[in-house]
């Protein structure tokens, strides 16, 4: 498979911040249980579906931890008045807005200024090196969004981060607010893309002559190499171990599927289930990488299963009655640990998580046909294969609120999988 070239371009870093206000403490004073309003101010004359202000709103929006307040050009001038003069917080607070986000762009950059509106002084501020002229300043500015919901809320935001999926038998890759989408394989028969826990090279499924393979694309220089050693064969599933030293796939045989793990130069491969007749696939990790969960047809009917990481006290996880019939699939454990998403056939398919300290499920979506639920690094957001609009796209939804959106907007896309933060500039930065 001949795979395009990539070009790593500079992103966005932080210079030592000087403004910070002494003993400020960190974190937004605001009511438990509510969302945060934030007004973001316009960088210098920025406006318009393009500015740097559009996209932190969209980002912080997209978090679902803040309420967006967007003003209009004349109220905002009102707000903070030209030339450096005081901002009007009492006016700001009559808007809704707990936080205010002031940036402004200088010769090294970008700085970044948050407030905290109640108190009416400086949360936190910082120097961003920035260069709109690079290839990737949008996603550069991502990181801008991530740190303020760092500054806010103690927690990275997931703006930074990108899904790969499949279309059209070409392995894509997209941002996480839907502004970028761009093919990083040629040819067809790519699936299930999973993600390296640095994000630096993306594991997947070629569907070739002689069977299915399990390759690893490194996304800085574009090089493949080929993990599975089968010539001909069932090769799927693949995911990397949470060290990222060892990649972990379904290898079919005359007599089931079992799981297989071997090292990234494809020694040492060994079996950690027996098939004998049934088939296990779709493994995930805990985060912590002592256990997996993946999908067995030993009850008869795929369930999801889980089962320590060399393979021993395997132990059904969604509850089953013998003679009832449903179909369990994609399981995707939770980067906080607690809990796996997957999806479940009861006439359609839906997304159901199930809850690993009381073990109730509950199911996440309903309208449409949805699989293959994937977790963002927060561990609270989903993006999924949907079928609402009456064709496949991604959309993404927020678990605890149950906001969704929808990401794609070409036919057919699928296998879905959220990368880890890509906070590091040589890392995720693609060419068109």
């Amino acid at each position: 498979m001949t795979m395009l070239c990539f070009i790593t371009l500079p992103a966005i870093t932080r210079a030592q911040d000087t403004t910070t206000t002494p003993g400020v403490r960190l974190g937004l004073n605001y009511a438990a249980g509510t969302k945060p309003g934030v007004i973001v101010l316009p960088a210098a004359d920025e406006y318009g579906d393009d500015s740097l202000r559009t996209i932190v709103q969209r980002d912080l929006d997209y978090g679902d931890r803040m309420t967006v307040i967007a003003l209009d050009q004349e109220t905002l001038q009102g707000l903070v008045p030209p030339l450096g003069g005081k901002i009007n917080f009492p006016l700001v607070a009559k808007f809704g807005a707990a936080l205010l986000v002031r940036m402004t762009q200088t010769n090294q950059g970008l700085h970044v200024a948050a407030y905290d509106v109640g108190r009416g002084q400086l949360l936190q501020s910082e120097q961003f090196l920035f260069d709109r002229r690079d290839r990737d300043w949008r996603f550069a500015l991502h990181g801008v969004s991530d740190q303020i919901e760092q500054w806010v809320f103690g927690k990275r935001g997931i703006a930074q981060t990108r899904i790969a999926y499949v279309n059209d038998g070409l392995l894509r890759i997209i941002d996480a607010d839907g502004a970028r989408t761009r093919s990083i394989t040629t040819g067809s028969g790519a699936l299930s893309p999973a993600w390296s826990p640095t994000g630096e090279s993306v594991v997947y499924t070629v569907l070739g002559n002689s069977g299915t393979q399990v390759e690893e694309l490194d996304v800085r220089t574009g090089r493949t190499h080929r993990i599975s050693q089968i010539q001909a064969g069932l090769n799927i599933t693949p995911v990397y171990q949470p060290g990222g030293n060892a990649i972990l796939y379904a290898q079919g045989t005359g007599n089931g599927t079992d799981l297989v793990l071997a090292n990234l130069d494809s020694s040492g491969a060994r079996k950690l289930t027996v098939g004998k007749g049934t088939d296990n696939t779709s493994p995930s990790y805990s985060p912590d990488g002592r256990q997996i969960a993946f999908i067995s047809g030993k009850s008869g009917q795929p369930q999801v299963y889980i089962m320590d990481a060399d393979g021993s006290n395997i132990q059904l996880l969604t509850p089953y009655t013998a003679g009832t019939r449903s179909y369990r699939a994609s399981p995707d454990w939770s980067p906080d640990g607690n809990a796996v998403a997957y999806e479940q056939q009861n006439g359609n398919f839906q997304v159901w998580m199930i809850d690993l300290r009381d073990r109730i499920p509950k199911q996440l979506t309903s309208e449409g046909e949805n699989e293959d639920p994937s977790w963002a690094p927060d561990g609270r957001h989903l993006v999924f294969t949907s079928s609402r609009t009456g064709e496949k796209q991604l959309w993404i939804l927020d678990a605890e609120s149950g906001r969704a959106r929808q990401l794609t907007h070409n036919k057919g896309a699928r296998l879905a999988a959220w990368s880890p933060i890509l906070a590091n500039p040589e890392v995720g930065t693609y060419s068109q």
